[in-house]
């Protein structure tokens, strides 16, 4: 999938496993513990198409891990290299992950989102998702 803006959007090879935990310990917000080459690889193994990738002109510039169980959407590593951040890249990541969950049968996304990362926050908000203080989550009907 492109953008006008010639931003590309694709799904996730095992070859892109290196690059993308590099790409998340420069522009992500924390770790977590499956942030290894043995986690993504079984992320990929079990749903090749979960992990979206955007580049543009060949350069990983944001991601975003679009995870369905066959009940639920999760979203997992929204994340824009912070010299493309302001671009639209992760508006269209997440209409990206979106669309795959339609076409799934999903009807409602859940996003993790670290409680103090509050930039992640705006973004999700401006997205059209809905903080829901109970569950510690945002969450959108797709």
């Amino acid at each position: 999938m492109s953008t006008p803006d010639d931003l590309r959007i694709r799904h996730a090879e095992p070859a892109d496993v290196a690059p993308v935990l590099a790409f998340w310990r420069e522009a992500a917000e924390g770790t977590s513990i499956s942030d290894d080459t043995a986690g993504v690889g079984r992320l990929l193994d079990r749903d090749p198409e979960a992990l979206l990738l955007a580049e543009r002109d060949g350069t990983l510039v944001g991601t975003v891990i679009a995870g369905f169980d066959g009940w639920r959407c999760s979203a997992y590593r929204l994340a824009v290299h912070p010299a493309y951040r302001r671009q639209g890249i992760a508006t269209a990541l997440l209409t990206a992950m979106e669309h795959r969950f339609a076409a799934l049968g999903g009807r409602r996304v859940d996003a993790m989102v670290l409680e103090e990362n509050t930039r992640a926050h705006g973004a999700w908000g401006a997205a059209g998702y809905v903080r829901e203080e109970r569950w510690r989550r945002w969450v959108k009907p797709v």
